[in-house]
């Protein structure tokens, strides 16, 4: 984990000495780390819509091997592959990111270590962003003596939650048998935002502005995803249509 801080120091000063803007070479490095993990999001996305079309099957095999569970497993690690679908592939890039993050996290904790590397150097540089006076502490607006989650965080936690949202509509079935894991998404999707107030308090005003960017960055993404595979799938109805019609036309006319 040391050795990706110090790699991401790398990446962070390059951006730095590019763009001699330390909130800005942090946003720059986030979009330059989506795009890189952006294979894995299409898989991720992909692999979502696959689950959701076999999900009747799933639920049919889930429902007829109930007392069976050595069975249910292997038919369902049939369907799974007659259909190229891979049902960790959705956790992947969340897996991959957590280290990230964490990395991340000791990068923007301790940038004299990772990134300046030394002191004088760091002491130069202009640690704020707009409202924000340094990136080095949380995003808070005291009110009464106590600290509340300022501008940065809720953006994150509004972003997140935007982000869940167009996940579970890309994953969720109508199906009655899915209901507890729809259930168990639904929790999630305002969870993590409430999480991102909570750490908006107590973590660096850098690190949240990470996880905005990259939220955001992933939002548009999901969307752009989505109108490309939109634009194919009706491409590919519309050429089965007209095949369908030429077959029909032909058909008649041999009569």
């Amino acid at each position: 984990m040391n050795q990706i801080s110090i790699w991401f120091g790398h990446l962070l000063k390059l951006f730095y000495d590019m763009s001699n803007n330390y909130a800005l070479s942090i946003i720059l490095f986030t979009i330059v780390t989506k795009f890189i993990l952006l294979p894995l999001t299409f898989s991720q996305m992909r692999s979502m819509n696959a689950m959701k079309t076999i999900q009747p099957k799933v639920d049919e095999i889930n429902k007829k091997y109930k007392g069976n569970p050595q069975k249910q497993s292997e038919k369902l690690s049939q369907l799974y592959k007659e259909n190229g679908v891979n049902p960790a592939a959705g956790c992947l890039p969340l897996l991959i990111q957590f280290p990230i993050l964490i990395a991340m996290y000791r990068v923007v904790r301790e940038p004299i270590k990772y990134v300046f590397l030394n002191e004088t150097a760091y002491n130069l540089v202009d640690k704020g962003f707009f409202w924000i006076k340094s990136l080095e502490v949380p995003d808070v607006i005291a009110i009464q003596g106590i600290n509340l989650p300022y501008i940065l965080p809720v953006l994150s936690a509004l972003f997140t939650y935007v982000q869940m949202q167009m996940s579970m509509s890309r994953s969720s079935s109508s199906s009655s048998s899915n209901a507890t894991a729809e259930g168990m998404n639904k929790t999630m999707t305002y969870m993590m935002p409430l999480m991102m107030l909570i750490w908006g308090i107590n973590l660096p005003a850098g690190l949240i502005l990470y996880w905005a960017t990259g939220t955001l960055v992933q939002i548009l993404q999901q969307y752009l995803i989505g109108k490309y595979e939109y634009h194919m799938n009706f491409r590919d109805d519309d050429r089965s249509n007209k095949r369908d019609s030429q077959a029909s036309i032909k058909k008649k006319n041999n009569r």
